[in-house]
């Protein structure tokens, strides 16, 4: 009996594990730290649905037929130029805005047809690229607010070490630093994500540009070729 009491005083202290709850931790980061959350989450959803919106246009913006520059050639190299307007018209995207243009200015100085495509190219690369530049704004400004909420968090947790004078809670401090931290690895993950479809838009963006300026050559080429 006495072997029995002593092993049972010998055992080590059953250790309960803690687990991390990410909702706790934003409900107990204090305003400030809901605040910049609540703000992240905002930004969150803008990337998403900036990417989204900016991919699908950018899509379709580039499925042009591909017979259209031939059926091109052969109605301008007939004198048919008003069914050439109606074949862009029918088109409505930016490569067939873009002929559409030079087509209108038929008859004039070959420079002038030229500046007049550039001048429309650059307005419909504008309307490609819309809204994108938002998304280089929050990857850059999302990782600044998450250390700005750890910079609050970790002022907070300073205080309640100095109101505690000499009795320092470790339980206590150790919540603060958790919370701290959620809004930086918050504010990476938003930055990171608004970094990576940003780049993923300006790849597109500059494949769709590729194709303006390819069918800009092959149309003035059109129409330098001899009668």
């Amino acid at each position: 009996m006495l072997l029995t009491l002593t092993s049972i005083q010998d055992s080590p202290p059953i250790q309960t594990e803690k687990t991390l709850s990410l909702l706790e931790l934003i409900q107990n980061g204090g305003l400030g730290g809901q605040l910049i959350i609540g703000l992240l989450f905002v930004l969150s959803l803008v990337v998403v649905y900036i990417y989204f919106e900016r991919l699908f246009a950018i899509r379709a913006a580039v499925k042009v037929n591909p017979n259209f520059m031939s059926q091109i050639r052969i109605f301008v190299s007939g004198g048919k130029i008003d069914s050439a307007q109606q074949l862009c018209l029918s088109e409505n995207l930016p490569v067939a805005r873009l002929v559409s243009k030079g087509i209108s200015r038929i008859g004039r100085p070959l420079e002038d047809i030229n500046t007049a495509i550039e001048n429309a190219g650059r307005l419909e690369v504008y309307k490609l690229e819309k809204n994108v530049s938002v998304l280089a704004t929050i990857a850059g400004a999302a990782p600044m607010l998450g250390f700005l909420g750890t910079v609050i968090g970790m002022i907070l947790s300073i205080f309640e070490i100095s109101n505690a004078g000499g009795n320092i809670d470790m339980q206590l401090l150790a919540n603060g630093l958790y919370t701290a931290m959620t809004t930086t690895v918050a504010g990476l993950i938003v930055g990171i994500i608004a970094y990576i479809t940003y780049n993923h838009l300006v790849v597109k963006t500059s494949k769709a540009v590729y194709q303006m300026e390819s069918t800009s050559l092959e149309f003035l080429d059109l129409l330098n070729e001899p009668a």
